[in-house]
């Protein structure tokens, strides 16, 4: 199966992280889309960070309506802080009967090159990447016409979870931008507070 795997803290999930994953097994030859949930990004302060298994909880019910889309929590059980690199190794050896690609922001494409062994990524795998707004210019990436690097023409999300974190900290109603669900987990557990 080819399955495409979108990396993030989900710090809360979003319906744009679900508007964009179900673009890719809707409208590109990945059968399925895995939300691997981040312990703790090498480029991010763990503090801000809601428990792993409460961010697991909130993707576990935003995909759960969804049959091609899938929480993973691979990475809870590798050294932290962990890389991709890493990930993708320990996913092949779990699951050799699948074919593992990457999904990936356009701005996350255009600093590539300074992840951990990104050239055996790019040789190994291939990369779903989604369009983003920019103030300005795009950003040029020496990838955006590599073999293996496949734009995929998604709807354009200007939704962040760090945005929905302080508009609620900021006591504004944002439900209309979290699966229901996730909204009423949040709500319930008096996260972001």
């Amino acid at each position: 199966m080819k399955i495409g795997l979108y990396f993030g803290t989900f710090n809360p999930i979003h319906i744009g992280h679900l508007i964009i994953a179900n673009h890719m097994v809707e409208f590109s030859d990945l059968e399925e889309v895995w939300f691997v949930i981040t312990p703790h990004s090498p480029f991010k302060k763990k503090s801000s960070l809601l428990g792993d298994n409460h961010r697991y909880q909130l993707v576990q019910i935003a995909t759960e309506d969804y049959r091609r889309l899938k929480p993973s929590t691979i990475e809870f059980r590798l050294p932290q802080p962990n890389y991709t690199i890493n990930t993708l190794v320990h996913l092949e050896e779990k699951y050799p009967q699948h074919q593992f690609n990457l999904i990936m922001g356009e701005d996350n494409l255009a600093s590539f090159h300074k992840w951990k062994n990104y050239e055996v990524i790019l040789e190994e795998y291939d990369i779903y990447v989604y369009p983003r707004i920019y103030n300005g210019e795009k950003p040029k990436s020496q990838f955006d016409n590599h073999p293996k690097v496949h734009q995929v023409d998604a709807p354009i999300m200007e939704i962040s979870s760090t945005f929905i974190r302080k508009a609620i900290a900021d006591k504004k109603n944002i439900e209309p931008l979290l699966p229901n669900k996730v909204w009423e987990y949040i709500e319930h557990m008096n996260f972001y507070k």
